[in-house]
């Protein structure tokens, strides 16, 4: 995959039965993380670890910062967290695909300074399966 503009990539939330992109996001990241679910016993070959594939817990995180530049973006997620709803979630990653599924807002943060714009920083943590699609 070639280099791509950062910008390109897209976090959006579901609001009914479309997807609003969250406005203003200058800045995000998804992670995808599996924990290892260890089978070393006292036989295991040189001592060497042993892992049980496919058997550890799987989980994705996804975090942004930026500025809010529409009311109706800036609702949705403020909303999101003080309902402590799940919500669909998608994260458009240019040249690669989407992952979409359930996200929990663990995170947010608002942030300004005297001679600035207010920013605001945000955190999701995957809550079920999660589907990808190859572009």
């Amino acid at each position: 995959m070639p280099a791509q503009k950062g910008k390109d990539l897209l976090l959006k939330a579901a609001d009914g039965e479309a997807f609003v992109t969250v406005a203003g996001l200058r800045a995000r990241q998804i992670a995808f993380n599996a924990e290892t679910v260890d089978v070393t016993h006292a036989e295991s070959a040189g001592r060497w670890r042993e892992l049980l594939a496919g058997a550890g817990v799987r989980r994705a995180s996804i975090s942004g910062s930026g500025i809010f530049k529409d009311e109706a973006s800036d609702a949705l997620v403020r909303q999101t967290f003080f309902d402590g709803a799940i919500r669909s979630w998608q994260v458009v990653v240019p040249d690669f695909g989407t992952v979409e599924g359930p996200f929990q807002l663990t995170s947010l943060e608002y942030r300004g300074d005297h001679a600035a714009e207010v920013t605001f920083d945000l955190s999701l943590e995957s809550a079920g399966q999660l589907a990808f699609t190859a572009l």
